[in-house]
């Protein structure tokens, strides 16, 4: 079974590269598929969603995977800096948003749907072969969260004015654009933002040690199964290297990559995204298009949803593969799908969750909405409010990290009250 799966996933390479190329209407839509495979393919292989730097610390004591993201979330920024140094950042579509009190909201519904969904927007897309009643179930109803939060999102100032700006920040979603701040350090602001940026950083690294450290001074530290597979990776035996043999097969296609390999070539996925489209990665706005377009079938007008949501009926009328954010996130899929199946792993892993409790359709979505909801509140997900954001040198993104944080500890501690 392993073979056929391995076989197939190749197979889905092929077609992927073949069939995005020739039906896809322009070569960015294919840019947009190909990068998807490769976000999808960086996240799976390498155990790394958003929403485990909040669930794994808070069920079992690890923030390893928080740590890891604050790397990340440097070395992007350096990225960026890199991008946009010597060049008028007004020219490109940087992910500036505003500090106010919807960011703060949806950032704790956002946390607090991603403790019973144990996923987040571009989460849900993997796990929708890693754990599928779960993931599809949250996916609906995350889908339904943005669709009813697009009118907020569209009219309400608590959601779109900013109590604090910058003047470039104020060109963008008048939030704050740390290098405005440190224009006197002769690199434009970004060594001056790179330096801020790196310290809080280093602040969420230290607070996340001494997280950990309490939960094993109290014997509540469990660890996280796949992190301690990825440790227990053996390297390449260089010496005995034959370059047609299992072992080489497993390191080059199956063995789970590191949380540090899996996040640089995320950060690079980035950069090349930002510097061909000269925007970021977001992955919700697209979900609540979807449930408009679920509507439509069954008779809606677009103008009657436009009406309501405040996005133009056109946009529902786009077709799905016409759709930039929409053929990213299908390759997200993909690339999970592309990396199971070379590792073998695809039969296993899609039907280890495969039951379920009532109880448990109930909290995934209540997870899927209030995720939906505060996507549209914060103006973005994990990726479209906090990783985007700080990478873009957003203070925004920081804020939504506090209150994701905050959300995540409620969600927990209704979880087990609901559970008890």
């Amino acid at each position: 079974m392993k073979k056929l799966e391995n076989i197939l996933g190749f197979i889905i390479i092929i077609l992927v590269l073949i069939l995005g190329k020739s039906q896809l209407q322009s070569e960015l839509l294919f840019f947009r598929l190909v990068i998807g495979v490769g976000l999808g393919y960086a996240l799976t292989r390498s155990f790394a969603g958003f929403a485990g730097s909040v669930n794994r610390a808070i069920n079992t004591g690890s923030t390893k995977l928080m740590r890891t993201l604050m790397f990340m979330f440097f070395i992007s920024a350096v990225l960026t800096a890199g991008l946009l140094l010597g060049k008028d950042p007004t020219t490109f579509g940087l992910w500036i948003r505003p500090i106010n009190f919807g960011v703060i909201l949806g950032g704790i519904l956002f946390g607090f749907g991603m403790t019973f969904s144990v996923c987040c927007a571009s989460g849900v897309l993997t796990d929708l072969m890693a754990g599928f009643p779960r993931a599809f179930i949250t996916l609906i109803f995350f889908m339904m969260g943005v669709f009813l939060g697009f009118p907020v999102q569209r009219t309400a100032s608590w959601v779109n004015d900013s109590w604090i700006t910058s003047p470039i920040g104020e060109q963008f979603q008048k939030g704050v654009f740390l290098p405005d701040w440190f224009k006197f350090d002769g690199l434009d602001g970004y060594l001056g933002a790179l330096v801020l940026l790196g310290i809080f950083c280093l602040i969420v690294v230290g607070l996340s040690y001494l997280y950990e450290k309490k939960c094993k001074n109290c014997n509540t530290y469990t660890g996280v199964p796949a992190e301690k597979m990825q440790d227990s990776v053996a390297p390449v035996d260089s010496k005995n290297f034959k370059p047609f043999s299992k072992e080489s097969y497993n390191y080059l296609f199956a063995n789970p990559w590191t949380m540090k390999q899996g996040l640089v070539v995320i950060s690079l996925l980035f950069l090349v995204l930002m510097a061909y489209t000269g925007s970021g990665w977001g992955a919700s706005q697209p979900y609540g298009i979807w449930f408009g377009k679920i509507l439509m079938v069954f008779g809606i007008s677009s103008e009657a949803i436009s009406e309501f949501t405040k996005v133009s009926a056109s946009t529902f009328e786009t077709p799905f593969f016409q759709h930039q954010i929409s053929v990213q996130n299908f390759g997200i899929v993909l690339g999970t799908m592309i990396y199971m199946l070379t590792a073998g792993i695809l039969k296993e892993t899609f039907t280890s969750e495969i039951t379920f409790k009532p109880k448990d359709m109930v909290l995934y979505s209540l997870g899927g909405i209030t995720m939906g909801l505060g996507t549209r509140f914060a103006n973005g997900c994990n990726v479209g409010a906090l990783y985007t954001p700080i990478a873009n040198f957003s203070l925004s993104g920081w804020l939504f990290l506090a209150a994701m944080v905050a959300g995540g500890v409620l969600g927990s501690k209704f979880n087990k009250i609901v559970n008890n």
